[in-house]
């Protein structure tokens, strides 16, 4: 099943709601001209990512606001629409979501970022399931950022179904971690390797630009099940497009030879984690 998948590559305005989403609209008609079947933006990018203290006062109900209006793009561009958003939850809770609006403009999921990085974990509420939904084009796994990390976790989708792993991120950096060899082009290695090794499609959407004294790493890309890059976008604002084939008699071939999936040794795995937990 051929899908036109585009990743938007932010640069939030912090804290600043309306002036993200007029950005975002921007970007998603542009996706829509060239045929999206797909568009991701990036994790927190209606709100900006360090909003600190602000946080419970840009939190919308899901569905609310924010996705109302997520909904009317997608629908005026026929196409699915994802990106990250801050969550109220039940109670006090807040969460770090990924939502996805249908072409009809509906509400289709909203996913709960599971691995919380460093300090996230005092200010939001982890999921605590993966999301895996079933569209025309084939079975889609949502994800956010850190959770690329976990090569388990990326496989767990996979084996629900998951033809097409959706992410969006904002991989950042300092100084420090700059001299330590952390990059955008190292995280995107890392998206073609979880494309590779779990022989799928993968789409990361990453935010640009410096914020609270962070800078954003860019290299938002596409990624086929040999680990190629099929688009990307390195630095700065803007979309990378990509026309891929979910599922083709040529990746079924490809599949046939790198056989990842049947060749692991899952009794080996178990076993190895028992011992470990155990020492």
């Amino acid at each position: 099943m051929e899908a036109t998948i585009s990743v938007i590559q932010l640069d939030s305005v912090l804290g600043d709601v309306e002036a993200n989403l007029q950005k975002i609209s921007h970007f998603v008609d542009l996706a829509g001209a060239q045929g999206a079947n797909f568009v991701v933006f990036p994790e927190l990018g209606t709100t900006g990512y360090f909003v600190g203290d602000r946080l419970a006062d840009l939190a919308e109900p899901v569905p609310g606001p924010t996705t109302e209006r997520l909904g009317e793009m997608a629908k005026r561009n026929n196409l699915y629409l994802l990106g990250g958003m801050i969550e109220k939850g039940e109670g006090d809770a807040l969460h770090n979501s990924l939502v996805m609006l249908s072409p009809s403009g509906e509400l289709v999921a909203s996913y709960h970022k599971c691995h919380m990085f460093s300090v996230e974990r005092n200010f939001f509420t982890p999921g605590s399931d993966g999301v895996v939904v079933d569209t025309e084009f084939g079975r889609v796994g949502l994800t956010v950022c850190y959770d690329l990390v976990f090569p388990e976790y990326i496989r767990g989708l996979v084996l629900q179904g998951a033809r097409l792993i959706l992410n969006g991120t904002d991989w950042i950096t300092d100084d420090w971690q700059t001299g330590m060899g952390w990059s955008g082009k190292v995280a995107s290695q890392m998206a073609a390797t979880r494309a590779l090794e779990n022989g799928i499609h993968l789409a990361m959407a990453d935010r640009t630009g410096i914020e609270a004294g962070w800078r954003s790493l860019g290299h938002s890309c596409i990624c086929a099940p040999s680990g190629a890059f099929l688009a990307r976008i390195e630095e700065g604002e803007g979309i990378a497009t990509a026309t891929v084939q979910l599922e083709s008699d040529e990746w079924d071939k490809w599949r046939e030879i790198a056989t990842y999936l049947p060749d692991r040794r899952v009794d080996l795995y178990q076993r190895l984690a028992g011992e470990r937990v155990a020492g």
